[in-house]
């Protein structure tokens, strides 16, 4: 097993000058990243497929599964979706093995509690609608292999992370994602090559199912909930950007929304509180769609209008 092997390269890593063993280790680092290239085809089927499983109406949820550093990656991860993108925590779950007392402390044996993991898992009440993602750099590792096990054979959609070929982890996984980082500069310590890459797969993968989600506009991660002072110019400059409006405009219209960035950009360009909070929900929150939505009903008032009154309508808005 690659990630397990002494490479013969860098035996004597130890007496090398530090400056040598940090040149050597941060190219580590970036032959991880660049590994992560082949995997990207099925990284975006595994985000395709989540989505799916999601759905726009608040179905489903993603369940996190690990043991050791790979759980701790994977919390890491998961941790992240409410505040950038207002994520509900109630659809974020973590299966981990040591339970929640190895976020943050190694649990020496929980990784082969092979019970434990089917327990958390049927403790989730998973259905169809769950996205069950497991990481493990070994591809081996007993609690995360039963977990997705369990979880397959309860019809959750499940990804399996592994910086290992040929490993029962990928073959269990519906939709396997193979990260070959190769052998770590010091044997063993996969949070060095493994943990980037399965950080960075981790952060693609959460990204798009959130881009298919319609939680982020033009860049912006227009579901964030400003819950401090940073957060608030952050949301009050997304919205000038947006509604095309001066920052003052953009404040008044954020407060009346109640923090909400896509209902202050409506608010921002005009739309009545009640109206932009139905075509919001009716669009499932895609700002993006909103906007094709108001532009089409825009339209069609403009047809039956008087002839030459329609250059008199102001109702309705276009994309900005």
């Amino acid at each position: 097993m690659a990630t397990e092997e002494v490479d013969p390269r860098f035996a004597d890593l130890d007496a090398w000058s530090l400056t040598s063993a940090m040149e050597a280790m941060w190219e580590g680092q970036l032959s991880a990243v660049a590994a992560i290239r082949h995997a990207l085809p099925a990284i975006t089927a595994a985000a395709e497929a989540a989505k799916t499983a999601l759905g726009d109406r608040d179905r489903g949820r993603i369940v996190y599964v690990g043991a050791g550093t790979s759980g701790r990656v994977a919390v890491q991860d998961g941790a992240e979706l409410t505040p950038t993108f207002a994520w509900p925590r109630e659809r974020v779950r973590f299966v981990v093995a040591g339970g929640d007392s190895a976020f943050a402390a190694s649990i020496e044996g929980a990784e082969d509690d092979v019970e434990d993991a089917v327990a958390q898992i049927n403790a989730a009440r998973l259905t169809p609608h769950d996205v069950v993602i497991a990481v493990a750099a070994s591809g081996t590792t007993p609690f995360t292999v039963a977990a997705l096990q369990q979880a397959g054979s309860l019809d959750a959609v499940t990804i399996g992370v592994a910086n290992n070929p040929g490993t029962v982890l990928l073959a269990s996984a519906k939709f396997p994602i193979l990260i070959e980082t190769g052998r770590e500069l010091i044997a063993g310590s996969t949070r060095m090559k493994a943990g980037t890459a399965q950080k960075v797969v981790l952060n693609l993968i959460s990204s798009g199912i959130m881009l298919r989600l319609g939680r982020v506009y033009r860049g912006m991660m227009v579901n964030m909930p400003p819950t401090n002072a940073k957060l608030k110019r952050r949301a009050e400059a997304m919205v000038a950007q947006i509604a095309g409006c001066d920052p003052s405009h953009a404040a008044r219209s954020l407060e009346q929304a109640e923090g909400d960035i896509k209902t202050a950009v409506l608010l921002a360009l005009g739309v009545d509180r009640v109206d932009a909070e139905t075509v919001l929900k009716n669009c499932d929150g895609n700002l993006r769609h909103v906007f094709v939505e108001l532009a089409r009903n825009r339209d069609s008032h403009r047809e039956r209008l008087p002839k030459g009154a329609a250059g008199r309508n102001r109702g309705g808005v276009v994309e900005p």
